[in-house]
C-alpha cells in the first residue's frame, strides 16, 4: 500500500490536475481533501478536455474510487452539473462523498459577492463562489452537513437554525441583500439537486481503510498552492482552507495518514491569479499568456505571468513537506529569448521573504540559456535540448528536491520520467 499526495508549490494553477490524472491509472482511490467549487483542474485525455472543480482529477480511471473528503465545502448544484458532464463523456465514476463535508450554498455565493463589492479596491480577489463564508459558518458551528441529506427532518431543523442566525447579519451589513427561501424550501431544493449522488454519501473513512487493508494506492489531491494556504499563505489573499500535504489525511478521511510521497507541482515559470504579489512578474505578458493558455479554469481570469521564482517555490516545498517535484509546462518556454530564474530577493523583510512580507522586494535573477526547439514530442530527458536539461537541473539544485516528473504538454503521454 502507498499513499501519494499531490499539492501546489506556488499560488495554484500549477498543473496538479494533469499530474493526478497521470498517477490515477495506478491508484485505487482519488481523493480531494479541501476546498470547493472555487478553483479548477484542467485534465486532457483521450476523452477530451475537462475542467474539474469538485470531482478529483482521478475520475477518469474507471477502477478508481472517487472521494470528496470531509475537508471540502460542497456546492451541490455545480457538483451535479460536473458529474453530468463526465457521464456524458462515457465516465460513470464510483463515488464516495463524505457525510462530514459541509455545504457551500447559493446564499454563501451571494454573501461572498456582496462582501467583495463592499470591499471595493481592497477586495480579496475571490472567485465569488461562497467558499470563505461557507468555511466561516463551519468554524462558527452553523454549517449544514452533507450527511443530513439522509435525515430530512434534521436537515430542515438545522437549516432553520442557520437562517435564524445568518439572515439578520446579512440584512444589517448589506442593504441590498434579499433572501426569501424558507428552511423547508431550501431542504427540498437540496434533496432535489443532490439526487444523482445522494447514494454516495457515507463515512468515507470506511472504504478508504478497506483499500488500505488491500494494499491499494491512495492518491490525495489538493486545490490551489502553498501561497494560498490559510495559515502559511500570503495573508489575507489566501483561500479559506489548508492546502498543505499535512492536511491530506485529516481533510481526506484518514486522520492518521503518513504519506510516502508528497509531490509538489510547480510550473516551469510562475503564475498567479487573484489579489497578491508576484515578485517576478514579466513586463510584457499578453503574448506569452495566450501561447501558454494562462487563464483561470473557473473564472477565465487572465493569470499574471512571471519568471520561475525559486525563493517562493522553495518556501512552498517546505510548507508542503514535499519529497518530489513535478515540473509542468516546460514546453511553453521554447522560443523564449529572455530566460531567467529568480534566485534571491533584495530589499526590506528579506528574512521573511514572501508570505506575507512582500512589499518592496525585488528579484535577483540568474540568466539561463534559452532553447527554440519544440519539445512537446520528447519522452526522454536526455533527448531534450541541453539548455532545457540545464534549466530543469538548475531548478532541482536550487530547490534541493528531486524533479522526477517533467511535463512537456497537457496530454497524459506528454510526460518525461527521470
Amino acid at each position: 500500500m502507498s499513499s501519494i499526495v499531490v499539492v501546489g508549490a506556488n499560488w495554484g494553477d500549477e498543473g496538479k490536475g494533469r499530474i493526478v490524472d497521470y498517477l490515477a491509472g495506478q491508484s485505487a482511490a482519488s481523493i480531494r481533501f479541501q476546498g470547493g467549487n472555487n478553483a479548477g483542474h484542467t485534465v486532457v485525455n483521450d476523452l477530451g478536455t475537462f475542467k474539474l472543480h469538485q470531482l478529483p482529477s482521478g475520475v477518469f480511471n474507471p477502477e478508481c474510487l472517487v472521494v470528496l473528503g470531509p475537508g471540502m465545502v460542497i456546492s451541490p448544484e455545480p457538483l451535479t452539473r460536473e458529474l453530468a458532464e463526465v457521464k456524458a463523456a462515457g465516465v460513470n465514476p464510483k463515488m464516495a462523498i463524505s457525510d462530514r463535508a459541509t455545504f457551500c450554498l447559493p446564499i454563501h455565493a451571494l454573501e461572498d459577492t456582496l462582501e467583495e463589492v463592499r470591499l471595493g479596491d481592497g477586495a480579496y480577489g475571490s472567485t465569488r463562489q461562497g467558499i470563505a463564508p461557507a468555511y466561516g459558518d463551519r468554524v462558527m458551528k452553523k454549517a449544514i452537513l452533507v450527511g443530513w441529506l439522509k435525515q430530512p427532518e434534521v436537515l430542515v431543523e438545522r437549516i432553520q437554525f442557520f437562517l435564524d442566525w445568518k439572515l439578520p447579519q446579512l440584512k444589517a451589513l448589506y442593504p441590498s441583500f434579499e433572501f426569501s427561501q424558507t428552511a423547508q424550501e431550501m431542504a427540498d431544493w437540496l434533496l432535489e439537486v443532490s439526487a444523482p449522488w445522494i447514494d454516495a454519501v457515507c463515512n468515507v473513512s470506511e472504504p478508504l481503510k478497506a483499500i488500505q487493508a488491500q494494499n491499494g494506492t491512495l492518491l490525495f489531491e489538493a486545490q490551489l498552492g502553498a501561497g494560498r494556504d490559510l495559515i502559511y499563505g500570503e495573508y489575507p489573499w489566501v483561500t479559506s482552507s489548508h492546502v498543505s500535504g499535512a492536511y491530506a489525511g485529516i481533510g481526506g478521511g484518514l486522520p492518521a495518514l503518513r504519506p510516502e510521497r508528497v509531490i509538489a507541482v510547480a510550473k516551469a515559470f510562475s503564475t498567479s491569479v487573484g489579489t497578491g504579489t508576484l515578485i517576478t512578474a514579466m513586463e510584457n505578458q499578453e503574448e506569452f499568456r495566450k501561447f501558454a493558455n494562462e487563464f483561470g479554469a473557473t473564472t477565465g481570469r487572465p493569470r499574471d505571468i512571471g519568471y520561475f521564482d525559486a525563493v517562493a517555490t522553495k518556501q512552498g516545498l517546505e510548507i508542503q513537506a514535499a519529497n518530489e517535484i513535478a515540473l509542468t509546462k516546460l514546453d511553453c518556454l521554447s522560443g523564449m529569448p529572455d530566460l531567467k530564474i529568480c534566485v534571491a530577493y533584495e530589499g526590506a523583510n528579506t528574512e521573511n521573504p514572501i508570505w506575507p512580507q512582500t512589499a518592496g522586494l525585488k528579484p535577483v535573477y540568474e540568466s539561463m540559456e534559452a532553447w527554440s526547439e519544440d519539445i512537446s514530442h520528447i519522452r526522454k530527458f536526455e533527448d531534450l535540448p541541453k539548455a532545457a536539461q540545464h534549466y530543469v537541473l538548475r531548478i532541482e539544485a536550487l530547490l534541493g528536491v528531486p524533479v522526477p516528473m517533467v511535463s512537456v504538454g497537457p496530454g497524459r503521454e506528454q510526460m518525461i520520467l527521470r
